[in-house]
């Protein structure tokens, strides 16, 4: 058998265009030294990025790095989803960064081009096809983000959230490697097909303790990076310590990210009977708590992140109908897998969108400020505060905000479909919980208040507006998000 494996060049010029867009921009900081430009560069490479992504995942399924039948590249529709959403969070995060550079604390070479890493990580990430790729892209899209978190000088909160980032990270890193390599014991292979198959085919393979440990802790280890329940402590101060825009793309593209890895594991690789009741039971207390907690934040950032934990439960939530042998039959699981991409990707642009309104809003280099701080803001800037209420509208799941709503009844179908009715009522009530801080925070913005008004930064604004009418057109036609997710 020839050992040297046929390359499909085609199929990695996306990985090919991100990776040298990160180059790229170093390059160009080095020689040329101008924050206009290297800023520029990152935003033209992650266009093209997402162009490469989509264009190359029109064209059909593409395989590479493949040993007989199993491949380590694997680039279909869903890969380019989520690469072409991942490359336009970075295009977003890095036109509402123009006031965090433009205040000076943040070196804008070093934050461009750690941008363009994680967008690399991200972009590999959605064609992993065997564990090794899959931990190296989540480990690529996470590490630059702990350097992120704490890039601003003399910021002793951002220190703070980077190291505690940082040590959460590298615990659930190790625990997921350690349940890669038992359940390599086991198996004896990486691959995630073929380690489906050989559990699925070999009952007493499945039914060792050892491959029991090892679900169990690839699970833990990745519900530490969508901020699940029990494992969301880091996310609250992390998010809060962070930069804004910074913050944002860990509410949105890090998070991301956890989803399409926990859920290329749970769909090709791991045993449903065993991840079934575990995801159902991370998905009711991740949507309950975050909801709860929520009620009581006064902190803006602090609220949206408690409200991203929320969120991670409606996106666990349709996988948690494997729990139930309804739930595991072709065109339930079909259903559920499409229903959490599809309600991840609604997810994120509202996130985004919120994100950016809270940068518009709040002075350079500030953090995010209290709720009160915000009292009034849609009186002074109606254009910025409307946008930033249907976001909330949007994320609590109500008419106009549509991409929230359909994102909800798609989560609540694939429930429904799989059987799992407890689940689906859970995920009602709980969005019922959402509305009291959703909506609180939306009325408080039309409260008339004082204070001085903070000139939103044109880039911001039009990010913002982009993001907005995005979530509203994807909201039209939601039935194309889940086609391209089901692929």
């Amino acid at each position: 058998m020839s050992l040297v494996q046929p390359v499909d060049n085609v199929a990695l010029l996306p990985g090919y265009l991100a990776a040298g867009t990160a180059v790229l921009v170093l390059l160009v900081d080095l020689l040329v030294a101008r924050r206009a430009v290297t800023v520029a560069v990152a935003a033209l490479g992650a266009t093209g990025t997402a162009a490469g992504a989509a264009l190359v995942g029109a064209a059909g399924e593409r395989r590479t790095f493949c040993v007989g039948a199993d491949c380590s590249w694997v680039w279909n529709g869903r890969a380019a989803l989520v690469a072409a959403v991942i490359a336009l969070l970075t295009l977003a995060v890095l036109v509402i960064s123009g006031p965090l550079l433009r205040a000076g604390r943040t070196p804008a070479g070093e934050y461009c081009f750690l941008l363009a890493c994680a967008m690399t990580g991200g972009v590999v990430l959605g064609a992993a096809g065997d564990l090794i790729t899959l931990l190296v892209a989540l480990e690529t899209l996470t590490l630059p983000l702990y350097v992120l978190v704490g890039l601003r000088r003399a910021s002793l909160a951002g220190a703070e959230a980077a190291v505690t980032f940082f040590v959460v990270s590298v615990v659930a890193t190790t625990v997921t490697l350690l349940g890669a390599a038992l359940l390599y014991a086991v198996t004896g292979s990486l691959h995630l097909d073929r380690l489906g198959g050989t559990l699925a085919a070999r009952d007493d393979l499945r039914d060792l303790p050892l491959t029991t440990v090892a679900v169990a802790l690839v699970v833990a280890g990745l519900a530490f990076k969508v901020a699940a329940v029990p494992f969301h402590a880091w996310a609250p101060a992390t998010y809060d310590g962070a930069p804004l825009p910074v913050a944002a793309y860990l509410s949105t593209a890090s998070k991301l990210g956890g989803v399409v890895a926990l859920l290329a594991v749970v769909q090709r690789a791991l045993p449903a009977g065993v991840t079934g009741p575990v995801l159902a039971v991370l998905a009711a207390l991740t949507m309950t708590v975050g909801n709860l907690v929520a009620l009581r934040q006064r902190r803006t950032v602090r609220l949206l992140a408690w409200s991203s934990v929320a969120q991670a439960g409606y996106i666990l939530a349709p996988l948690g109908a494997l729990a139930l042998a309804a739930g595991r039959t072709a065109d339930a699981r079909a259903g559920a897998y499409a229903a959490a991409v599809a309600y991840a990707v609604f997810f994120v642009l509202l996130e985004l969108a919120a994100f950016a309104a809270v940068v518009a809003l709040r002075p350079a280099d500030g953090d995010g400020g209290t709720l009160a701080d915000l009292r009034g803001a849609a009186r002074r800037h109606p254009w910025v505060g409307g946008a930033f209420a249907l976001a909330l509208i949007g994320l609590a799941g109500l008419p106009p905000g549509l991409a929230g709503l359909f994102a909800k009844v798609t989560v609540v179908r694939s429930l429904l479909a799989g059987h799992a009715g407890w689940l689906a009522l859970l995920v009602a009530l709980n969005a019922v919980l959402g509305l009291a801080y959703y909506l609180r925070v939306a009325a408080s913005l039309y409260a008339p208040a004082g204070g001085g008004a903070v000139r939103p930064a044109r880039a911001v604004v039009w990010a913002l507006g982009v993001a907005t009418v995005a979530a509203v057109v994807i909201g039209f036609a939601p039935q194309l998000v889940l086609d391209v997710a089901a692929r």
